[in-house]
């Protein structure tokens, strides 16, 4: 798979991990769940912006799909030690199409719970961290 050299398809987002992909967007959908099933996260549920725009909105938007995403060994870890990260979970991942090119991203999970303030959640969240990277680099 080609990743894209355009530099405004690369910028980087503070907030995530994110790669750009010259492929079709069904490929890069799929690919994208079969490798956070082998990172350990379930796919609790999908959202596709594009259908419920055009549902609700009657706009036509570009392909776009957000996954809600979990382990749940480390979900339960994450709720043992702060019971109202349940505002957090779960992580999302998305695909969707820019410019003529696929782009998958994943939230940074480091960052998204530092926010709460609890020094407890720091491995977690860079044990998920390091797995999502993992599923945005593998695709």
């Amino acid at each position: 798979m080609n990743i894209a050299t355009n530099s405004e398809l690369d910028k980087t987002i503070h907030y995530g991990h994110r790669r750009t992909l010259k492929v079709p967007f069904e490929e890069l959908l799929q690919n994208t769940k079969e490798a956070l099933l082998k990172e350990g996260f379930g796919v609790l549920c999908e959202i596709d912006v594009r259908a419920k725009f055009q549902e609700k909105l009657g706009i036509d938007f570009h392909k776009y799909v957000i996954l809600g995403v979990c382990n749940p060994l480390l979900a339960f870890e994450t709720l043992q030690q702060e019971i109202n990260i349940g505002l957090f979970l779960p992580c999302n991942v998305i695909v969707y199409e820019e410019q003529g090119h696929t782009v998958v991203a994943a939230i940074d999970a480091e960052k998204m719970m530092s926010v709460v303030g609890n020094p407890k959640l720091e491995l977690t969240a860079s044990v998920v961290n390091e797995r999502l990277r993992r599923v945005i680099e593998s695709v």
